[in-house]
C-alpha cells in the first residue's frame, strides 16, 4: 500500500518525492490480448505509470446499466486492466470523465443524456444553438446523471487505489473543462446559465451594479437574458467581463461538485487533477486562455492540481518560450503545494491526419522533457503513446461508421506505439528521454528550478477573451489589442528575449501576489486593457523599490472599459501619438547611446517631465523607450515591437540590476540554460538546445567561471544535464563535461559530451573509473576521459 501525498510542489509517494512518467493508453481499444504487450512496452520506454481515460458512451449500455467488469464485452474490463497494470508493476492514472473527448462522440456522454434532456444543449450568442456536443455543466439533471455514472466507475478505481494496495495514484476529473464553449465562440447561455449568472451577478456587483453593468433590471428575467445573448454598447465590454469572471466561477462549482461525488463513491486518499487546454497550431499562445478558465477551480484546493496539455509539435526558436511560460503561468497560479503535471504531453509524429501533411521530428519529445523536468513538472503523461481501434457502438445510431469515435475504425496512428503494435521513431526518442530522466528521477523530484531575480508578470484577466459577440466592435477592438501585446509580448519578442539570453524566470500572478515573495524586478508585457487592481499593486511595487520592465503600450482602460491610467499617472507619462507601420510608412527607432536603427511595427511615442530617452521614433524624434523613477523604484518602458536583439535586452534588465546566474555567451541563438537544486544543495546545469545547428558556450556561476571557462558544444537539437556540486557518497562531484546518467549511493554515471572530458570531484578517498586517467592531489581528484565522444558511460565510484 502506498500513500500519495501533494506537498511543497512535489508529488510524494509514500515520504519521497517521485516522479511519474506515464504514457496514455486504452484499454477499451485493444483487445484484451494486447494489453500485456503495451504496458510492456509502456515500461521498455522508460515509463512507470499509466494513464488511461473511461468512457462513459462505452461502458453505458443501451438498456441503462453499466459494464465496467467486461461482462458484455471483454474491452469493457476496467478492473482487469487496472489490475493488469499493477501485475506489470505500473502505476496508473484514471480519467473518468464525464467528458473525456479523446475523439469520442459526444466527447463520451451516453447519446440517451441528449435525447431525454434536449435542453441540456445550450443556447449562445443571439439564442441560437450550439454546433458542439457540450452540455450545461450545472444542470441538475447532468449533475445527477454525472452522479450516477461516478456511483457506478469510482467504486472500481477505489477498490484499486494505492493506499489500498492497488496502483492508482491519481484520479483527474472531467476533461479539458469550458474548451468547446471557447474554441467555438459559444458561450452556454440556456435560461438556466442566465439565470445562475443573474444570481451571480447581484451577489458580486449587488443589484444597482449589475444593472450598471448591463443596462437592463436583473428583475427582469427576460431583459437579462436578451443583454446577455446580444451585448449591446456602450455596456458590451461590461457584459463580456461579466460572463468571463462568471464562468470561472461555474467552472470551480461544477469541479467542486464532482470531487464530491467522487469522494462520496469511495475515492480518497489520492491527488484529483484537472487538465488545462490551449495550445494549437504548434504554439501556446492562447494556452493561457485555458488557466484564465480554470485556474479558480484548483487554486488553493487541498490534494488537486492542474496538469497541462502540450500539443507544440517540434520545439524551435519559435515556441520554446511557449512551452517554458506555459510552465511559468501554471506554477504562478498554483499553490504552496501544488506541482506542476502534463496530463497530455505530445508523444507522436505529429500525421493526425493521416495525411503525411506533418511529421514531428523524434528528438521534439526530448527536447521538451528536458525542459519541462527542468522547470519542475513532476508528471509527464505522453499521450497518446498507444494507438488501437474503436471498438462499435453498442447501439447502431447511422452516422457513417457507428463506432464510439470520429476517427474511423483506427485510432492513435501517430503515436509511438501504432494500433498494430509498430513501433514510428518517436519511440526511441521517447525512451531515450524517459530513460535519461529516469535515471537521475530521485534528484529531480525533490528539486526546484532557480532563477535570475525576475519574474514575467502574469495577468490571468488578459486572457478572458475566450468569448467576443460577432457584432460587438468594442469587444473586437480589445480582443485584439490584447492578443497582440499581452503575454509574451508583442511578436512573442519579451519573453523570447529573456530567455535566449540566458535567464531563467518564474511568472507572477499579479493579480493575486503576495508582495513578500514577489521577485525584485517584473517583466510585463502590457495592452491598453489593465486591470486597476494591476495597476496599484505595480505603482506599489515600484514605491517599494521595486523595477519594471513594461513592453507594449501604456495601460489607459479596465477591462469593462473604464478609463484607468493609475500606472501611467505614477510614471509621469503621457502619450502623444502613435506611428503604426503599413504600405507606405516604415517606423523605425534609434537608441539614445546603446543601439542602432531597427525598423519596427510600431511606436507609441510618449512624453515626461522626468523621463529619460533611451528609444526615439526616428520619423517623429519622440521618444518610444524612456526609464524613469517612481519612488524608491525604476522602471523601464519600451513601446515599441524592437526585435528580438538579445543584446539589447540583456541591456535592458542590466539597466534594472539583473544579469543571468549562468553568464553565458553563445556563439548563436537557440540556447535554453537553466538550473535546479534540491534541498541538500545538489544542483543541476541544465542546456537545451533547440536551434538547427550545434552552439558552444562558456559559463559562469554569480561571476565565477565553470569548468574554468571552457567552451562546451551543445549539438543541434540535444539537451545536457551537468552535475554541479552533487554528492556521491562521502564525495562532492564539483563540476564536469559529462551528462548525467545516474547517480547511486558511492557510484556516478556519466556520459562524455566533448571528446576530450573531465569530471573534478572533491574527495580524499580513492577514485575509479571505469576507463579514462584518474589524478589526486590536496583532496581534489580529476578523471580526463580523452578521445572521441563516446556513447558507452562511465561509471566512477569511491574506493
Amino acid at each position: 500500500m502506498s500513500r500519495v501525498l501533494l506537498h511543497d510542489r512535489r508529488i510524494v509517494v509514500d515520504g519521497r518525492p517521485r516522479l511519474l512518467l506515464a504514457g496514455e493508453v486504452h484499454y477499451f481499444r485493444l483487445p484484451r490480448a494486447q494489453w500485456t504487450d503495451r504496458l510492456d512496452r509502456l515500461r521498455e520506454c522508460g515509463g512507470d505509470t499509466v494513464a488511461t481515460y473511461v468512457p462513459w458512451l462505452w461502458h453505458e449500455l443501451p438498456d441503462g446499466t453499466v459494464d465496467l467488469t467486461g461482462r458484455t464485452h471483454e474491452q469493457r474490463d476496467l478492473g482487469g486492466f487496472l489490475d493488469l497494470a499493477n501485475a506489470r508493476g505500473l502505476r496508473a492514472i484514471v480519467r473518468p470523465g464525464p467528458f473525456i473527448m479523446a475523439e469520442v462522440k459526444n466527447e463520451g456522454i451516453p447519446y440517451r443524456l441528449y435525447d431525454e434532456h434536449p435542453h441540456l444543449l445550450p443556447t449562445t450568442w443571439d439564442g441560437a444553438p450550439v454546433d458542439t456536443r457540450t452540455i450545461d455543466y450545472l444542470a441538475p439533471e447532468f449533475l445527477a446523471a454525472a452522479d450516477g455514472w461516478y456511483a457506478e466507475v469510482m467504486p472500481v478505481i477505489a477498490e484499486r487505489l494505492a493506499d489500498r494496495g492497488g496502483p492508482v495514484v491519481a484520479v483527474q476529473l472531467d476533461n479539458e473543462i469550458g474548451m468547446l464553449s471557447w474554441v467555438t465562440n459559444s458561450p452556454d447561455l440556456t435560461d438556466g446559465v442566465c439565470e445562475d449568472l443573474r444570481r451571480w451577478a447581484v451577489d458580486r456587483y449587488g443589484k444597482d451594479g449589475a444593472a450598471e453593468r448591463t443596462g437592463v433590471d436583473p428583475g427582469d428575467p427576460i431583459a437579462w437574458s436578451a443583454a446577455l445573448r446580444t451585448p449591446a454598447e456602450p455596456r458590451s465590454l461590461a457584459v463580456h467581463d461579466a460572463l468571463g469572471r462568471y464562468m470561472r466561477d461555474r467552472y470551480r462549482r461544477y469541479v467542486a461538485a464532482l470531487r464530491a461525488s467522487a469522494e462520496r463513491h469511495g475515492v480518497t486518499g489520492v491527488p484529483f487533477l484537472v487538465n488545462v487546454h490551449g495550445t494549437g497550431g504548434g504554439r501556446g499562445r492562447t494556452f493561457p486562455i485555458g488557466i484564465s478558465q480554470l485556474f479558480e477551480a484548483y487554486r488553493g484546493q487541498p490534494q488537486l492540481t492542474s496538469g497541462s496539455d502540450y500539443y507544440l509539435g517540434d520545439l524551435t526558436v519559435t515556441n520554446v518560450a511557449d512551452l517554458y511560460v506555459g510552465n511559468a503561468f501554471l506554477a504562478a497560479v498554483h499553490d504552496a503545494d501544488q506541482p506542476l503535471t502534463s496530463l497530455e504531453f505530445e508523444a507522436g509524429n505529429g500525421d493526425y491526419g493521416q495525411d503525411l501533411s506533418t511529421l514531428y521530428p523524434p528528438e521534439a519529445v526530448e527536447l521538451k522533457t528536458r525542459l519541462c523536468v527542468a522547470q519542475g513538472n513532476r508528471l509527464l503523461n505522453l499521450y497518446l503513446f498507444a494507438g488501437g481501434y474503436n471498438p462499435p457502438l453498442a447501439e447502431p445510431v447511422g452516422d457513417g461508421n457507428d463506432r464510439i469515435a470520429f476517427t474511423g475504425e483506427r485510432h492513435g496512428f501517430a503515436a509511438p506505439v501504432d494500433p498494430e503494435g509498430r513501433l514510428n521513431p518517436t519511440f526511441d526518442a521517447a525512451r531515450r528521454a524517459l530513460h535519461a530522466i529516469g535515471g537521475i528521477a530521485d534528484l529531480l523530484a525533490d528539486s526546484d528550478e532557480e532563477h535570475d531575480g525576475l519574474a514575467l508578470g502574469f495577468v490571468p484577466d488578459h486572457y478572458l477573451t475566450e468569448y467576443h459577440h460577432p457584432a460587438s466592435a468594442s469587444r473586437a477592438e480589445q480582443v485584439a489589442d490584447l492578443e497582440r501585446f499581452r503575454g509574451m509580448g508583442p511578436r512573442d519578442v519579451l519573453a523570447r528575449a529573456l530567455l535566449l539570453a540566458g535567464f531563467s524566470f518564474p511568472a507572477v500572478d499579479l493579480q493575486s501576489a503576495d508582495p513578500a515573495t514577489t521577485p525584485p524586478v517584473i517583466a510585463l508585457a502590457s495592452a491598453a486593457t489593465l486591470g486597476r487592481d494591476v495597476q496599484q499593486r505595480l505603482v506599489a511595487h515600484l514605491r517599494r523599490g521595486g523595477r519594471l520592465l513594461l513592453h507594449g503600450v501604456l495601460p489607459d482602460r479596465d477591462h469593462d472599459g473604464t478609463p484607468c491610467t493609475l500606472l501611467a499617472d505614477a510614471l509621469g507619462l503621457t502619450v502623444t501619438g502613435r506611428s503604426d507601420g503599413g504600405p507606405h510608412y516604415f517606423p523605425s527607432v534609434v537608441g539614445v547611446g546603446w543601439t542602432a536603427e531597427v525598423r519596427v511595427g510600431y511606436a507609441q511615442r510618449l512624453a515626461g517631465a522626468t523621463a529619460e530617452p533611451l528609444l526615439t521614433e526616428v520619423g517623429s524624434g519622440e521618444p518610444c523607450a524612456v526609464e524613469v523613477s517612481v519612488g524608491a523604484g525604476r522602471a523601464l518602458v519600451v513601446t515599441a515591437d524592437v526585435p528580438c536583439d538579445l543584446g539589447f535586452w540583456r541591456t535592458a534588465l542590466d539597466r534594472l540590476g539583473v544579469r543571468p546566474r549562468l553568464a553565458p555567451d553563445p556563439d548563436g541563438p537557440g540556447l535554453v540554460l537553466t538550473s535546479t537544486v534540491d534541498r541538500a544543495g545538489q544542483r543541476l546545469l541544465h542546456l537545451v538546445n533547440v536551434a538547427p545547428s550545434a552552439v558552444t558556450v562558456a559559463l559562469g556561476w554569480h561571476g565565477e567561471p565553470v569548468l574554468a571557462g571552457r567552451r562546451l558544444r551543445v549539438p543541434a537539437r540535444t539537451g545536457l544535464v551537468l552535475p554541479y556540486g552533487i554528492r556521491v557518497g562521502a564525495a562532492t562531484l564539483v563540476e564536469t563535461t559529462c551528462d548525467l546518467v545516474a547517480q547511486h549511493g558511492d557510484e556516478v554515471l556519466l556520459r562524455p559530451t566533448q571528446g576530450d572530458d573531465e569530471v573534478v570531484l572533491a574527495t580524499d578517498r580513492p577514485v575509479h573509473a571505469s576507463r579514462g586517467i584518474v589524478t589526486a592531489a590536496d583532496g581534489r581528484v580529476v578523471v580526463r576521459l580523452p578521445g572521441g565522444p563516446d556513447d558507452e558511460p562511465v561509471r566512477i565510484s569511491l574506493g
